[in-house]
């Protein structure tokens, strides 16, 4: 008759399910508003000359809560001006002070980090 196992004879197997939490991801440390730190009074010249690095987004402080969507999403957008976002590093934050449009074109396309002209100021 061969081999006659019922059911409770069968092997156990512990299934455990994991919940998957949702992956949060953030493009910016935090949205602020205004620039908190001290004028610097960098000319575009001045800018120019400090050399660019990277930047990640998730280390960013925006100083603009608002954004015209319709500046973003035309295909000039980023055309004028400096190639790479100007940031303010300033009591160990990272403040985005140029370049919102840019950075948010790197998230959209899926880049973590942007290229940047980091000001020290005290």
């Amino acid at each position: 008759m061969g081999d006659q196992r019922s059911h409770r004879d069968a092997p156990r197997f512990q299934v455990a399910f994991r919940i998957n939490r949702y992956d949060f991801r953030v493009i910016f440390k935090r949205v602020g508003e205004g620039k908190p730190y001290p004028d610097h009074g960098y000319t575009a010249k001045q800018w120019a000359a400090i050399a660019p690095q990277q930047v990640r987004l998730d280390e960013l402080v925006t100083i603009k809560r608002m954004l015209d969507l319709e500046s973003l999403l035309e295909e000039d957008s980023t055309f004028y001006g400096d190639l790479f976002a100007h940031v303010v590093r300033w009591q160990g934050e990272l403040y985005l002070e140029d370049g919102l449009h840019r950075a948010l074109r790197a998230a959209l396309q899926q880049r973590g980090s942007v290229h940047a002209r980091v000001l020290d100021v005290e």
